[in-house]
């Protein structure tokens, strides 16, 4: 149990949760009566097109969103293309 001055954590799944501006807007609201009350929010389980409109938003670390998944040793990181040099534009 937490120490009284201590804010707990409150984990919410938001997997079935849709990626929209209401959605934004309840978490949003969840954070600030848990803040109001000496306590956090954290999300588990963030479906990736509500991780990037939360990231967009900026809300991501302020609502807890659990980190992204690393790539493992000799796996190649997802959304990653190799620099190159762009062909010249034809004349």
């Amino acid at each position: 149990m937490a120490a009284p001055d201590e804010p707990s954590t409150i984990v919410i799944d938001v997997g079935s949760l849709p990626a929209d501006g209401a959605a934004i807007d309840a978490l949003a609201r969840l954070q600030l009566i848990a803040c109001r009350f000496g306590h956090r929010i954290a999300l588990r389980n963030v479906a990736p097109d509500l991780r990037e409109l939360l990231e967009f938003a900026g809300l991501d670390a302020v609502l807890g969103v659990e980190p992204r998944r690393k790539a493992e040793e000799r796996e190649e990181p997802l959304g990653v293309e190799e620099e190159r040099q762009l062909p010249d534009p034809p004349l």
